[in-house]
């Protein structure tokens, strides 16, 4: 009964291998450690190796980790209440929900993870992660900075309320389409390993906080024009990101309804239709284009001093890129000639007339 749960054994590895993902495994706590201690400096220059490093009595605090474990415990509390509906994701690799990954590589499996959807009864352990403790605990990061800059200067900054209200405008829109989770690369094809328990719980909330973390050791002043920009910019990257994510949910999750009817499509081996027009017309991957312009827009409030806040828009860039390759080899083995066609007729990947 159990082997129409497994997957085959994976015979591509990303990542490098297993070479790559024991490498990824230190560099991953270890960026955060040098990006945290390297914000606090006054320098904050990324050149400066290794910042200076803290007592190792300061890295462990009884009341920080039943803090930690509290604020876990909440989420899980809340996950589990009998509340909202229930949807149904899309169908997966092996035509159900629950799935093995197979392989065969203990490092390897370590990263990427073993199985693609663990659960404890109903508790997807994957998708808790995906959106709670980390993503809610990213906006709770800022809001202490937040806190921490009125402490000391006694009002909040222009700088620092613009970085807390964009990217708490996209925490809560990936709550408000919740569901929309359910369709994405995470999900359905990688497995929840250490490159996903890592970057829900801990990269994303004190990395992507990074800018909120700058401004209270380095207080910028913005004046009303360079802010309205800022403000235009993030809203730019907003509109499209969000369009295009409807788009492709409202098309993938109901092909006739009224919103998508009238957008052209291709046809496919699978029985599905490809998008081919829309925002889907005008690059391949629009929700990254967003992605990128709110990223930027997140970072202008630092200033154009220091290069440190705007890690996270250079580590996004290489991100989406290479997810978007990776998207690019599993959409051409699964759709063929389609989606050669697809790529044809819309020729610029992320970035239009540049890539």
């Amino acid at each position: 009964m159990m082997d129409r749960y497994k997957i085959p054994r994976t015979k591509e590895l990303e990542f490098g291998g297993p070479l790559g993902a024991m490498i990824l495994i230190f560099l991953m706590p270890a960026t955060v450690f040098y990006l945290l201690l390297t914000c606090r400096t006054e320098q904050a220059s990324v050149l400066n190796f290794p910042p200076p490093l803290p007592p190792l009595s300061t890295f462990w605090s009884p009341h920080a980790f039943l803090l930690l474990l509290a604020w876990v415990g909440l989420q899980a509390a809340l996950y589990m209440l009998p509340m909202g509906k229930v949807t149904e994701g899309i169908v997966l690799r092996d035509k159900s929900r629950l799935q093995y990954r197979i392989n065969g590589n203990p490092i390897y499996d370590f990263f990427m993870g073993h199985e693609l959807n663990p659960r404890i009864g109903s508790f997807d352990l994957k998708y808790f992660c995906e959106l709670r403790p980390g993503l809610l605990g990213w906006a709770l990061v800022n809001m202490a900075m937040l806190v921490k800059e009125t402490e000391l200067r006694g009002s909040p900054s222009l700088a620092m309320l613009l970085v807390n209200a964009f990217q708490l405008l996209y925490v809560v829109d990936a709550l408000w389409n919740e569901e929309a989770i359910l369709t994405t690369m995470d999900i359905v094809h990688d497995g929840f390993g250490f490159m996903l328990a890592f970057g829900d719980l801990a990269w994303v909330p004190f990395t992507y906080s990074l800018q909120a973390y700058f401004l209270v050791n380095h207080p910028q002043k913005l004046s009303l024009p360079v802010a309205v920009g800022i403000l235009l910019l993030n809203g730019l990257g907003y509109c499209i990101f969000r369009s295009a994510n409807s788009q492709k949910n409202t098309f993938r999750r109901n092909p006739n309804d009224p919103r998508v009817t009238g957008l052209k499509t291709i046809p496919t081996a699978t029985g599905r239709r490809l998008l081919v027009s829309g925002w889907w017309g005008f690059v391949r991957h629009p929700n990254y284009l967003g992605d990128l312009v709110m990223a930027l827009a997140w970072s202008l409030p630092c200033g154009l001093t220091h290069i440190l806040p705007y890690f996270y828009v250079f580590y996004f860039t290489v991100l989406l890129i290479h997810r978007e390759a990776r998207d690019e080899h599993q959409c051409l083995r699964k759709y063929g000639l389609a989606w050669q066609e697809y790529c044809r007729r819309v020729p610029y990947r992320i970035f239009p007339y540049l890539y």
